[in-house]
């Protein structure tokens, strides 16, 4: 572990606040374009946005084996590549660079002006460029309410549900970064009482709370990945609003799974944080209830305590917080996910993203889904404006956010998912 780059005692040369999600000791990475339109790579801390591309050029990663050209991209992903050795002397170097009493860049204006970015003054990008996306279905929380909903309450979990973690292989192309907004998906419905579906918008537009991982370069095909040495391929985290059309996914989720329902959006934070920065956070998964096989049995803390909430904000209105969960509730942890995922020799590469799974709590106000939290529509949430929600309406606004907090260290944040839901696409008049 990078002990100095988490020391709770580093301090920055920046101004930042105390309650700030990026600390010094955080050092994500992203992707964003600068006032001057350049496309880097860059790592935030506080309310900067650090351009190393810029850094790297001035000559302060010269003790590091770096390309040239390694943060003069437009994706992480050949940064990614190069493992978790460069990952972490990138980091610590970071660290030392903005560490409080450290003169080589603060009294450098020229160098500084070049180097560092308000964060308004940046367009964050999607942080990789994503070959494949597999969605996971790993919060039994979850799981069990919607196996109630939909099946028979008392046979919620399937029978495989127990023994491994199920997952489908999503689309990539409609994963989008923060801050783009999203239309209202159209598909084919079953109506209550209907044997025959009709055509139209969703009316059961909602939010899935999950979070992703991003991989490195992992394996060749037939290769598995053991599950105690998954986390050496795993880069890092971020926040994923899987959004979910249930009317259309009910409709035609049969045989094969998810489809239209699906892929039409999902959103990403664009900060990815580090395994590294989560250390302090380090926790114990749920133990598993079945005897597990083999290559799914694990040992020490393969999961972290990261709050997690989400809110919806109405057009003009405030935002309600309708949800509060966390991603050690997770039933199967990522450890356990990667190695599944490759056991059969599925080859693992650069950029591609993991999602958890809807991440749901044993209570009503810890459901990450409008499904769960208004149970179907029998039960609307109510807004702080005085209205209600059964699913997601037009012109609404969904805001996930996450961060670790604990006695003994700093608190690491991801920032938020911030995404607008606008009617249904209509071509514009020509």
């Amino acid at each position: 572990m990078p002990s100095k780059t988490n020391d709770p005692k580093r301090k920055t040369w920046l101004e930042t606040s105390a309650d700030t999600d990026f600390p010094i000791q955080n050092i994500p990475f992203g992707v964003f374009l600068t006032r001057d339109d350049i496309i880097t790579i860059g790592t935030r801390i506080g309310d900067f946005a650090i351009d190393l591309g810029a850094l790297h050029q001035l000559g302060y990663f010269s003790e590091i084996p770096l390309t040239d050209d390694i943060f003069l991209q437009d994706s992480l992903n050949d940064f990614i590549a190069d493992g978790r050795k460069t990952w972490r002397a990138v980091r610590n170097r970071i660290s030392v660079i903005f560490e409080a009493g450290n003169a080589e860049l603060r009294d450098q204006k020229d160098h500084r002006e070049r180097v560092i970015f308000a964060m308004d003054e940046v367009e964050m990008q999607l942080p990789v460029q994503i070959g494949d996306y597999t969605d996971f279905y790993s919060s039994k929380e979850h799981a069990i309410n919607v196996g109630s909903l939909y099946r028979d309450p008392q046979n919620a979990l399937l029978p495989n549900w127990m023994h491994l973690p199920v997952a489908y292989h999503g689309r990539s192309s409609s994963i989008i970064p923060s801050g783009i907004s999203v239309h209202r998906p159209q598909g084919q419905k079953l109506p209550n009482g209907a044997t025959e579906p009709i055509f139209g918008p969703s009316r059961q537009l909602d939010f899935e709370l999950e979070m992703a991982f991003i991989t490195t370069d992992a394996n060749e095909l037939g290769q598995p990945i053991p599950v105690d040495q998954a986390e050496e391929y795993i880069f890092g985290l971020v926040l994923f609003n899987d959004w979910s059309a249930r009317d259309i996914q009910r409709w035609e989720y049969a045989p094969l799974g998810p489809f239209l329902g699906k892929n039409f959006a999902s959103s990403v934070s664009c900060w990815i944080v580090t395994l590294d920065a989560l250390e302090p956070f380090r926790t114990a998964s749920p133990k598993p209830e079945k005897d597990l096989l083999p290559y799914l049995q694990y040992s020490g803390k393969k999961t972290f305590d990261i709050n997690l909430e989400v809110s919806i904000k109405p057009e003009n209105k405030e935002e309600t917080v309708v949800t509060n969960s966390n991603f050690k509730h997770l039933y199967w942890n990522m450890s356990q996910q990667l190695a599944h995922h490759t056991v059969n020799g599925c080859p693992v590469n650069s950029g591609d993203m993991m999602g958890s799974g809807t991440i749901s709590g044993s209570t009503p106000k810890s459901f990450g889904s409008m499904l769960e939290l208004s149970w179907k529509g029998s039960k609307p949430v109510k807004l702080n404006d005085g209205g209600d929600r059964k699913f997601i309406e037009d012109k609404d606004t969904v805001i996930m956010r996450g961060y670790c907090e604990k006695p003994g260290a700093v608190r690491i944040g991801f920032g938020e998912v911030k995404t607008k839901i606008l009617p249904v696409f209509k071509p514009k008049k020509k």
